[in-house]
């Protein structure tokens, strides 16, 4: 075996190293070395696993009251990787391909596609703070909006004409009048 990996800031001092890793990386190399399906099922869930405790950090600074994120692995015939109810991370065709996807309602699109966790790590990074600006936006009460200024009543134009004409028509009447009287 090769010696303990040390960290960077302690020379000398071995890196703790978590039995949980270790038996990732043991079912991984078992299912490198047979080609049967089950265990390629099984590399699919362990390279998941992995995937989800790199995870870990990101979905630790999410806040308590956020609870869009419902993380986990399915264990049906495709082993997912679930960040929310329409996003989760498959394993590619050759089983060591990470695929981020998301179901939207004009069908699946890829967000991210790598072999390595990093990159993934940072498209569920990019796609979580999406979702939470989304959130925010969703969550703040648009202003309450002013009521119109009201106009006065339209007044209807047809009364004005018939006084109008009333008016004229006595006028008339009387100027008729005046006329007759006068030669006389």
């Amino acid at each position: 075996m090769s010696e303990p990996e040390t960290s960077g800031t302690h020379p000398g001092q071995p890196r703790p190293v978590r039995l949980r890793d270790a038996l990732l990386r043991a079912r991984i190399e078992a299912a490198d070395r047979t080609g049967v399906v089950v265990d390629l099922r099984d590399a699919e869930v362990a390279r998941l696993e992995i995937l989800n405790d790199a995870l870990d950090p990101l979905f630790a600074q999410v806040p308590d009251e956020i609870d869009l994120f419902d993380r986990g692995i399915s264990q049906g015939d495709t082993p997912r990787l679930w960040i929310d109810v329409v996003a989760h991370i498959v394993m590619g065709r050759d089983k060591r391909m990470y695929r981020f996807v998301q179901d939207t309602r004009f069908g699946r699109i890829v967000l991210a596609e790598s072999h390595d966790t990093a990159v993934i790590v940072e498209a569920v990074t990019d796609y979580v703070a999406r979702r939470m600006v989304e959130r925010e936006r969703a969550m703040v009460v648009p202003p309450e909006p002013q009521p119109a200024t009201t106009k006065p009543p339209r007044r209807s134009r047809v009364w004005p004409f018939v006084f109008g004409f009333i008016l004229g028509a006595a006028a008339l009447f009387g100027v008729a009048v005046l006329a007759v009287l006068r030669s006389w």
